[in-house]
């Protein structure tokens, strides 16, 4: 792996969890993290598996889906339902809080970030005295190339 400091942060992040569990440190393990963490973007877990096939590693579905389940668990990827039967995930270490627009005709995902949706956070957090860890928004509807594929054909 390149060394890059955040990957580094990454990797000891999740060797202390696999200590503090006492599970065992496994290379496949951590060429799956660090798979992830070379992946931009979302990810699911076949495509997951074919990108580590087609680079030489030997490893089962059965370890990758393992893996997906510790790496959730101490909080270094989110796992995300688009509306789809295949859930995505994303790496979330020192990740930018951001939200997701749903094309519900292609698929498609935009991520996007807005300082309104971070005051509402903070309103509904301050008028409840509710101490916000994170939260998911996903809009559902066409993106552009639909929505105009959509305006065409009509």
């Amino acid at each position: 792996m390149k060394y890059n400091k955040k990957k580094d942060s990454v990797m000891r992040i999740f060797t202390s969890y696999l200590e503090s569990k006492t599970y065992r440190k496994t290379p496949e393990r951590f060429a799956i993290l660090d798979e992830i963490y070379s992946i931009n973007g979302h990810f699911d877990i076949e495509s997951l598996y074919e990108i580590m096939k087609e680079k030489k590693h030997v490893i089962s579905i059965a370890t990758v889906y393992n893996t997906i389940e510790l790496l959730l668990e101490c909080n270094l990827i989110k796992k995300h339902q688009f509306g789809e039967n295949a859930s995505r995930y994303e790496k979330s270490f020192e990740g930018n809080n951001h939200d997701h627009l749903i094309c519900t005709a292609c698929g498609k995902v935009i991520e996007f970030w807005n300082p309104l949706v971070e005051k509402i956070q903070k309103a509904a957090a301050d008028s409840t005295q509710f101490e916000v860890n994170h939260h998911v928004l996903y809009f559902y509807g066409l993106c552009p190339e639909c929505k105009s594929k959509k305006t065409d054909e009509t």
